[in-house]
């Protein structure tokens, strides 16, 4: 007498229709990531031009992470019950049309509303690419290097950002910066419906009003606070607005347990693999972002390269996350995950310690080593952790839980500019010495930041101007380092976070 067992179908591998497909969801990945950091290298121009105010100013920057953070899970949601695919197309055509608007904003105020316009078109097309990749990559492995070219591009186009900046405002004007969405989008638009398999929950629950404008009350006040306090300090609109995001993830979190059938399953989170590679993407993005935004500056303002050659030098920093991402997907294969993700974090904050310990003497050749290896560790991590968020989940769910991934990114990158960019402007203030002779406005201006230093020496008297951009530059120095050793402490609590919560994930 035979015994009969059960057969499991093998995964369906992809084959070449998925991996054009593949190529195809990278472009708004791409485009979201670069359009996070581009804006900066465009402020100037858009100042001179459209004059904002100091308030509307930070807004055209802020609203769209914000806006972005606030949505993404929402969105995945809504992916999940509507078509991954279909809202894909929807977003890509009001991100492409915004962005149109926002390139020939007559004003201030309009470009600030088309910036929160592509804010949520955005977060409309993040959560359908990552959860995309479920069921057109169902091997493992085929989706492990999916996900690392997804990871890789995501990243890669925040620093990619800058350069693109440079170059495009070496040719034409700031509006050039938004419309690169178009052609970007294009090949979207007509392919994606013939390369990308659509894919939603087959058994969806009724959408919940309720909870999405919950998840938005959580994460917009939270971010806003951050940023605020990062700017001006701890005041009573920041512990409100944090205070209002933490009363709303609670009740979020209540009402989501209390459904048959919720928007996010918030007992992922008690899945050590899945939310240990959430808080590793959270700080990986954190630390990669803080770096740029400090490097960007010291590279134009102390060592006094143009905007295009401080670009250029991230460049090798982006080849390296490429090669590292796509070699970690080989390398899995003999070691564990957490092995991997310990050696890349581990490399991380090899990097940040090389910049803090050299200061502002080891020149741009240790700029370049250490932000490519810094680079390399954060790919190798991100590829590894995004694999098991998604592997960790029902694939009914991958809308969900590709846009926690996301959020983690965008709260990261926030976190990068206002927790490090906070402590380097904290300490610049601290350490730099006003010399004799500035009035009060005169040196308000020049401790506020270094551009601001910079920009009035040249208006006083030459002894006294020259005294002020060394002082400056010294005192910004000063905020790397420390900044750096910040770093170094974020870098190994993702350590720690791997090692325990990671330590039993498989491969």
């Amino acid at each position: 007498m035979s015994t009969l067992h059960p057969v499991t179908a093998a995964p369906r591998r992809a084959g070449r229709r998925e991996w054009a497909g593949l190529a195809v969801l990278m472009l708004p990945v791409l485009l979201v990531s670069i359009d996070n950091t581009v804006l900066s290298f465009a402020l100037p121009a858009i100042a001179l031009d459209l004059r904002p105010s100091a308030a509307v100013q930070l807004w055209i920057v802020d609203v769209y992470p914000l806006v972005l953070a606030g949505l993404l899970v929402t969105m995945g949601s809504l992916g999940d019950r509507v078509g991954r695919r279909r809202l894909l197309l929807v977003g890509a055509t009001g991100f492409a049309a915004t962005s149109v608007l926002a390139a020939f904003a007559a004003s201030a105020e309009a470009l600030l509303l088309a910036r929160l316009l592509l804010g949520v078109f955005g977060a409309a097309l993040m959560p359908c690419t990552l959860s995309l990749l479920r069921g057109m990559f169902e091997d493992r492995a085929q989706r492990r290097l999916a996900i690392a070219v997804w990871a890789t591009g995501f990243a890669a186009g925040a620093a990619i950002g800058p350069v693109v900046g440079g170059v495009l405002l070496e040719v034409a004007d700031w509006g050039a910066v938004f419309l690169i969405a178009v052609p970007m989008l294009l090949p979207l638009l007509v392919l994606a419906p013939v390369l990308v398999t659509e894919s939603r929950d087959p058994a969806p629950g009724p959408l919940d009003p309720v909870g999405m404008v919950l998840s938005m009350a959580t994460l917009a006040p939270v971010v806003f606070a951050i940023k605020h306090v990062a700017v001006a300090g701890p005041d009573l609109l920041a512990l409100g607005c944090a205070a209002l995001g933490v009363a709303a993830g609670v009740a979020l979190v209540h009402r989501m347990l209390a459904r048959p059938r919720p928007m996010l399953d918030v007992r992922l989170f008690t899945v050590p693999a899945f939310a240990g590679s959430v808080l590793v993407n959270l700080l990986s993005v954190m630390a990669l972002v803080g770096l740029l935004y400090f490097l960007s500056q010291h590279l134009q303002l102390v060592v006094g390269l143009s905007p295009l050659d401080a670009a250029l030098v991230l460049v090798p920093g982006t080849v390296a996350m490429v090669l590292a991402s796509l070699l970690v997907v080989r390398l899995v294969r003999r070691w564990r995950p957490a092995t991997l993700m310990t050696a890349g974090l581990g490399l991380a904050a090899a990097a940040y310690a090389g910049v803090a310990v050299a200061g502002g003497s080891g020149g741009v050749a240790l700029l370049v080593v250490a932000f490519a290896a810094l680079a390399a560790g954060v790919g190798i991590a991100e590829t590894l952790s995004n694999d098991l968020i998604i592997a960790a989940v029902p694939p009914a769910e991958a809308g969900a839980a590709s846009a926690v991934s996301e959020t983690a990114y965008e709260v990261g990158a926030v976190l990068g500019t206002s927790v490090l960019g906070g402590l380097l402007a904290a300490t610049y203030r601290s350490h730099l010495e006003v010399p004799a002779g500035l009035d009060g406005a005169q040196a308000d201006a020049a401790r506020e930041t270094l551009a601001g230093a910079l920009a009035l020496a040249p208006t006083l008297p030459a002894d006294t101007g020259a005294a002020l951009t060394a002082s400056a530059q010294a005192a910004f120095v000063d905020g790397s380092s420390l900044t750096a050793a910040g770093g170094v402490v974020l870098m190994a609590l993702a350590i720690v976070v791997t090692r325990r919560a990671l330590r039993d994930a498989s491969a």
